[in-house]
């Protein structure tokens, strides 16, 4: 599946842009600053008719004013170029403040008044339009998902580049002009951004054009591109692979008319220069391009007041958020106001009844190939849903044959197969993306189909394996530039995964939080927004296994980010913790099927026991835990003294060896395993999550719960605090403990371990009782630990052990065929 090609692509004009074109850019730049003015400032009168006073200004200001009108400048001839190269685009606006650009934007195009019918094309609907703006009841002051044409909003700065990239892959045909504000060309991910010109091919993706914003000042202060010499700042550039244009104006009185025949003259020249990179990639012997981009530099907050109360404004930090906070409070502050809305002359922009005249609008694209209604924007309208291979194919099968407890096999490397063959049947709709960490999670089987897409440069085959100009996984060393990646393509209606070493992936916190809060907002109110595909991240190298690395590779810690999502009902975030390599196959059924939702897989990527059958793992998934009835020796609820429940490969690994200890001594338990992290949380706050009564008939109503977790224990006791039986739950999970260490010791310094759990079981059930083999445990713990010290690895009683279920017989067989069996390659 490839985005549907829109208009006619890369056609160059045949003559320069007209005079009438021109003329209805400038109407279209002087209606749309005045639309964001207005939004800013005004609850009534949205067309200042008499008698227009205080009491029509908004008690309340919120809003940026510095960035807008360069934005709408850049924004009305992005129009005028759609629509005379009939070409399919979807903008980019980096700067987070340019709200009310964007949906100016949109009101002048048509498609908001499509979108919210209350919103009409006359004086009412307008001051509506104004009035909501940062408003109680209203809408947000970013160019936020309720805004049509928006694939990001910019709360957080930095991603503009890596989204706009992302949403080019594998769309030929779009193109995609990303507005960079100079406050955020100073953000590390942004910065890192540039390099993603390494990482497309013109023939099968499409063009992101930079268009770097610098109006000289962040909130308070300068900025730095602004401020280092114009030789520095093109080397800058042309050193990051791109071939710089320079745009000044606004810094004298220079006619408006004359400013945009510059620009539109400029804008043509850069547009002919990737209508000859995309012929030019048709041919086979093409090198990368020096890809243009543009440097545009106008004063912040250009054609506001050039001094409010003897202090610049105009080119200077002061115009950033609100010029005239005064507006309201004093008749001198009103009076500008008033002058300078009056500046954009709106009696030739608005008609008697508050219209948009025709001709503001006249020289705008139509149809889909409107900003705000081209379906790359609302990628759910052209997503279709990914070929699945039969599950059924990948299922490693001898766990039926010879036993829960079978072999050693790495989960990971069994999701790389099935997502091989995903790849396969969906060559342009389906990526993996990886910060140089796709074989090393063990997804390499993907390079049976494709290859890593780069365009930098290669030496040999020997040295640059699987490397070619095009191919479905993207690798660069920036967990933020994949999460970027995953999110545009995603948007614009297409299908992936990513993956991370579990530790860092704390360095997209905040990226997963924007994209949470994006289909927050959508899965609330946003119906017309189509669902998107999940963004699935596999979360690998993790915690229990840092058998190379250390202490610094440890933190478990992304769950606890996402569960603050999981409590209005939303359903946008799921924890999912595969025990095996069957289970993480259903969870990948179910993830790549999903939509609207961020579905976190924590997976290990060592060699582990095969506990579950695949029918038995797609029915816990339903469900979300389950007894392991194979697993417990109590019949019954009433019959149990204990029940073991886990949560991840490495505790579901420790807590089954701990029931084959607890069962020869002749302990009753009940064996839980919990796949479905949410599914544990409160009834009252997830309508999804395990009822009450079927909590209690899984966990018991009264008896005392073993938890072994796979990250911090306060995830399970804040999901848990109102359950049925929740405070007979002792639960163990990573405790900061660790270093570069064996994987005995380090699920034995955070109390994770075998023995520990045992000692900890049997001090639950009866500590007077069993203090004797507490001890014997205790005592154990230190001398395995030694043994370690002593020998560089671990005891073995830890490392022979095989689950009691396993037949005997085959053990050689486990060993001999435990990295192929059932990879079906």
């Amino acid at each position: 599946m490839t985005s549907p090609v829109i208009g006619t692509p890369w056609k160059k004009l045949d003559a320069p842009v007209s005079e009438e074109a021109l003329e209805g850019v400038d109407k279209y730049w002087r209606a749309s600053n005045y639309l964001s003015i207005g939004q800013i400032y005004l609850r009534s009168n949205p067309l200042m008719k008499e008698p227009f006073t205080r009491n029509d200004v908004k008690h309340r200001l919120v809003g940026h004013w510095g960035t807008t009108p360069g934005l709408n400048f850049l924004i009305g001839h992005i129009n005028r170029l759609i629509a005379d190269h009939q070409q399919n685009t979807v903008i980019i606006m980096g700067p987070g403040h340019g709200g009310p650009a964007g949906t100016s934007q949109s009101y002048l195009d048509g498609t908001y008044t499509e979108y919210f019918p209350n919103i009409t094309k006359d004086e009412a609907g307008l001051q509506k339009f104004f009035r909501q703006f940062s408003y109680p009841g209203g809408i947000p002051s970013h160019y936020a998902p309720e805004t049509p044409g928006s694939i990001h909003e910019g709360g957080e700065l930095g991603y503009a580049l890596s989204h706009a990239y992302g949403a080019v892959m594998n769309n030929p045909s779009l193109f995609v002009p990303a507005i960079v504000g100079d406050g955020e060309a100073e953000t590390g991910p942004l910065a890192t951004g540039w390099q993603s010109n390494k990482l497309i091919n013109p023939r099968t993706d499409g063009i992101v054009l930079p268009i770097l914003h610098l109006n000289g000042y962040k909130i308070a202060n300068p900025t730095i591109l602004a401020r280092i010499s114009d030789e520095e700042l093109h080397e800058f550039f042309h050193g990051m692979g791109y071939q710089p244009y320079e745009f000044v104006a606004g810094f004298d009185d220079e006619d408006h008319m004359s400013i945009h025949r510059r620009f539109a003259d400029l804008f043509e020249t850069v547009f002919d220069e990737i209508c000859d990179i995309k012929a030019a990639a048709q041919t086979d012997d093409m090198t990368r391009p020096f890809y243009p981009m543009i440097i545009f530099r106008t004063p912040k907050g250009w054609t506001c007041p050039k001094y409010i109360d003897g202090k610049k404004t105009e080119g200077s930090w002061r115009s950033h958020q609100v010029p005239l906070a005064s507006a309201r409070d004093t008749e001198e502050h009103f009076q500008v106001l008033k002058n300078w809305l009056e500046s954009y002359k709106p009696e030739e922009l608005f008609d008697e009844n508050g219209a948009v005249k025709p001709e503001v609008t006249a020289f705008m694209p139509t149809g889909e190939l409107r900003i705000g209604e081209n379906p790359n924007a609302n990628g759910g309208r052209i997503r279709e849903d990914l070929v699945l291979p039969p599950l059924d194919n990948y299922e490693v099968k001898e766990v039926a044959k010879f036993g829960h407890g079978w072999g050693q096999l790495e989960a990971t490397r069994r999701l790389g197969v099935y997502t091989r063959d995903i790849i396969k049947l969906n060559p342009d709709s389906f990526r993996i993306f990886g910060p140089d960490e796709t074989a090393s999670n063990r997804l390499q089987a993907a390079y049976e189909v494709t290859n890593k897409q780069w365009d930098a440069g290669y030496l040999s085959e020997l040295t640059d394996e699987h490397m070619a100009v095009t191919g479905q996984v993207t690798e660069q060393l920036s967990e933020h530039q994949m999460e970027g990646f995953i999110e545009g393509y995603l948007l614009t209606g297409r299908h992936g995964i990513w993956s991370s070493y579990e530790s860092f992936v704390h360095v997209i916190d905040s990226m997963l939080n924007q994209h949470a809060k994006w289909l927050e907002a959508t899965v609330r109110e946003i119906p017309w927004r189509k669902p998107i595909s999940s963004m699935n991240l596999l979360v690998s190298s993790h915690v229990w296994r840092q058998d190379h690395n250390g202490f610094s590779h440890q933190d478990p810690g992304v769950t606890s980010v996402l569960l603050n999502k999981t409590f209005n009902n939303d359903h946008v975030v799921n924890i999912y913790f595969p025990c095996d390599s069957n289970m993480l196959l259903a969870v990948a059924e179910k993830c790549y099927k999903s939509t609207n939702q961020i579905n976190a897989i924590i997976a290990g990527k060592q060699p582990a026991a095969t506990w579950m059958t695949l029918d038995e793992a797609r029915a816990e998934l339903e469900k979300g835990a389950a007894e392991w009835k194979w697993a417990s020796t109590a019949a019954s609820n009433d019959e149990a003294q204990i029940v073991l429940a886990c949560a991840g490969d490495v505790p579901t690994q420790e807590i089954m060896a701990a029931a084959d200890k607890l069962n020869e001594m002749g302990i009753k338990f009940k064996v839980v395993n919990v796949v479905d992290l949410i599914k544990l949380q409160s009834a009252k706050e997830n309508d999804e999550a395990l009822t009450d009564e079927e909590f209690a008939e899984i966990f018991t109503a009264d008896k005392p719960v073993l938890f072994a977790y796979h990250s911090y224990a306060h995830d399970v006791r804040g999901l848990i605090f109102d359950r049925p039986n929740h405070d007979n739950f002792n639960v163990h999970g990573y405790k900061e403990q660790g270093s570069t260490t064996t994987p005995f010791d380090m699920v034995r310094v955070n109390d994770i371990d075998r023995y520990e759990l045992v000692a900890e079981a049997l001090r639950m059930i009866d500590a007077d009782k069993y203090a004797d083999k507490i001890d014997e445990l205790e005592a154990f713990r230190t001398e395995a630990f030694q043994f370690a010290v002593d020998n560089g690895y671990d005891h073995p009683d830890y490392t022979d052990w095989v689950y009691s279920d396993v037949k005997t017989d085959v053990q050689g067989a486990v060993t001999a065929t435990a990295a192929t069996a059932g990879d079906n390659e």
